[in-house]
């Protein structure tokens, strides 16, 4: 004997304009999440985070025969894809601890090696034969003061490292006051977008987890059952003075 047993599968309904109307209705929420966010991202651009600033310097890569131990190189002004190798190791030259240590001990910084490598930024300027290094610090004094120090110290370490190899300096490190971050005009749209998103999730959320039925539609869409009768609400009605005494009088008895 076998027992034909009827499967049941529990599914979730989401109701898309249920959710809309939530949010129409608390839109004052989400505009006012969304300023709180971004008064709160101003004020930490603004005011709490430090602002660094930057200098840069650029060196040119000579293009000229030399020799690395043993091999001898030599590299012409067409052959551009030697020349980003060479810049390459280059920026191998500067980032580590012999060239940064005599930076910061001519520069007269008292910065360690690690803090230095943060500091400091080096590439090729549009794959050419130049190469360009950037120092950004909390001050605009110290980052210019550093970027030239580069400019003296990496040649003579190249120069003593690799034999007939030659750097020149195109254009030096300045005092530059425009700060390179935060940007405060993106910290503030970011947290307006935030504030606004992150509301938006929070009330649909409680508008999905809300089994509350609030009108006859609600039951004719979600259940497949007839409405036999409608409560009115007298608080709701019109005359809501007769409708509260009739109640407390009632519940005084």
């Amino acid at each position: 004997m076998t027992n034909n047993k009827k499967k049941t599968q529990d599914y979730y309904v989401v109701d898309f304009l249920h959710i809309f109307k939530t949010l129409w209705k608390r839109v004052w929420v989400i505009i006012l999440a969304s300023l709180i966010c971004g008064v709160l991202a101003f004020s930490v651009a603004k005011f709490i985070v430090t602002p660094m600033y930057s200098s840069s310097v650029m060196l040119y890569v000579n293009n000229s025969s030399f020799s690395l131990g043993s091999s001898n190189f030599s590299i012409s002004s067409s052959d551009l894809i030697a020349a980003q190798s060479l810049v390459k190791t280059y920026t191998v030259f500067l980032i580590n601890r012999t060239t940064l240590g005599q930076v910061a001990e001519k520069s007269g910084y008292d910065y360690t090696y690690e803090e230095l490598c943060h500091m400091i930024k080096a590439e090729p300027v549009d794959e050419t034969e130049v190469l360009r290094v950037t120092v950004t610090a909390d001050d605009p004094q110290i980052a210019a003061d550093i970027a030239n120090t580069i400019a003296e110290v990496l040649p003579q370490r190249i120069d003593t490292i690799m034999e007939g190899a030659s750097m020149e300096v195109v254009d030096r490190g300045i005092v530059n006051p425009q700060k390179v971050s935060p940007y405060v005009t993106r910290w503030t749209i970011v947290g307006l977008l935030l504030g606004g998103a992150l509301s938006v999730i929070v009330i649909a959320l409680f508008a999905l987890l809300d089994n509350t039925i609030h009108d006859d539609e609600y039951i004719l869409k979600t259940y497949d059952y007839p409405i036999l009768a409608k409560v009115p609400n007298l608080l709701g009605s019109s005359d809501k003075q007769y409708a509260y005494y009739y109640q407390r009088k009632k519940s005084i008895r």
